[in-house]
């Protein structure tokens, strides 16, 4: 097997020869190049058509995010940025991810050789991971234009034999309109059985039979009065809602959530949870990017906080969290130190497995892009208690096509949709 195609862009020559023994580690891949800066880095990866790249954020004359936007408008390909632990290089590095980085890792501290390992399997695991998901959406492509040529042959006799009977229909045209006698009063008529369907359907609507489960029942049962608490008026309107939305993510997920949160009205009637796998810190920065976007409050969770409608809380990097209800009626968000789930912390399975218990509650759990499995399992048990609405990111926009498709293959997601579409979906579902 040919060795797939690596440059690598650093601005320490130190760091590029560290990378690229990592790398090399792997007979899977083969450092080709290197380069010191952002514009080195566009040159040759236009000469050399590498398969991969690793992009450091902050480089002198062109630095990373100016060379990823360049490298995407003109040879797009997966690149792996490798970002500092400084405030603007994590959010030089979220913006990144959101211009279409395919992840990013942190870059290893120089003191500690057994750090220096831990990122180097990080690092070969998503560059097995990018050239996976590029290789799973090339064939997912193929596969579509398969199905179109063969839809569009198959149909070609049919048109043919439509093409016929309208000509037919043409030449008869003439004689139907000698013989039609139309009648005044139909209009009348058709106005009238028009307007009667409605009322049947509006009534049909109110009456509209749930799915007999008693998990549904329970879902249905409505939530119980809130204490007269001395409050301000739009707060005690944002704290009385029946409805929670709980969203995954992992490998480009902050691409999606902006492409979801930003189309999501301020009024939700639902507070929105969201567990997105990334370190410590980065969680901060990410948040405050989606609160600049989205017409939602968007806030890193911090420990205790009452949830409110409106409002999205994405859980910090390293710590998992839950929904609880607490007194009054109110849920909060607990936050924990537990050893991580499925390889993460946070884990989307725990924020899922959280809202099992809350059936005063309409729960309506997302997953979206991610390598892996996390949340798949949870959002099975949340489906077979008969949650309001599961959804799942359908593979043609997927980043990564595995938490997404570990739910499907599970049977248990209701809407399999495109990421263009969740949001509305979404709504829909809560209004």
């Amino acid at each position: 097997m040919t060795p797939y195609k690596v440059v690598v862009v650093d601005d320490s020559a130190f760091m590029r020869k560290i990378f690229s023994d990592l790398i090399e580690k792997d007979p899977a891949f083969q450092v080709i190049d290197t380069a010191e800066n952002g514009r080195e880095a566009v040159e040759k990866i236009t000469r050399l058509q590498p398969d991969v790249v690793t992009m450091d954020v902050e480089m002198p004359e062109m630095n990373g995010l100016e060379a990823l936007k360049r490298i995407m408008a003109e040879h797009p390909l997966p690149v792996i940025m490798l970002s500092g632990i400084n405030e603007e290089g994590m959010k030089e590095t979220i913006i990144a991810l959101e211009s279409g980085a395919f992840d990013f890792i942190r870059k290893p501290s120089l003191t500690y050789s057994q750090h220096i390992d831990q990122v180097g399997d990080t690092l070969l695991e998503q560059l097995k991971a990018a050239m996976g998901a590029r290789e799973r959406r090339a064939a997912f492509r193929a596969e579509e234009e398969k199905r179109k040529q063969l839809k569009a042959e198959s149909l070609e006799p049919l048109q043919s034999s439509f093409t016929v009977s309208k000509v037919s229909m043409v030449k008869a045209e003439p004689a139907k309109r000698q013989t039609a006698s139309p009648k005044k009063t139909e209009p009348v008529k058709k106005q009238e059985s028009r307007s009667q369907p409605k009322k049947e359907k509006a009534a049909s609507m109110l009456f509209k039979p749930q799915r007999e489960t008693a998990a549904t029942q329970e879902i249905s049962l409505p939530p119980p009065a809130l204490p007269q608490i001395p409050v301000v008026a739009v707060n005690e309107h944002l704290e009385s809602y029946n409805h929670i939305v709980a969203i995954g993510c992992s490998t480009g997920g902050p691409r999606a959530l902006k492409a979801v949160l930003e189309k999501i009205p301020a009024d939700l009637p639902a507070p929105v949870v969201i567990v997105q796998h990334m370190p410590p810190n980065f969680t901060k920065s990410l948040a405050q990017r989606l609160n600049s976007f989205s017409p939602l409050e968007v806030t890193e969770a911090e420990h205790g906080v009452v949830l409110k409608a409106g409002c999205a809380y994405i859980a910090p990097g390293g710590r998992h969290m839950r929904v609880a209800q607490g007194s009054a009626g109110r849920y909060s968000l607990i936050l924990s130190d537990d050893e991580p789930q499925n390889g993460h912390k946070p884990s989307v399975d725990v924020l899922f497995e959280s809202l099992l218990p809350l059936t005063l509650l309409k729960r309506h759990a997302v997953l979206m892009t991610g390598m892996g499995s996390d949340g798949a399992r949870m959002m099975k048990r949340l489906y077979d208690a008969g949650v309001c609405s599961t959804f799942a990111e359908s593979e043609e926009t997927c980043i990564v096509y595995g938490m997404p498709r570990s739910a499907v293959e599970l049977n248990c997601v209701s809407h399999v949709l495109p990421l263009q579409e969740i949001a509305a979906g979404v709504i829909h579902a809560v209004k």
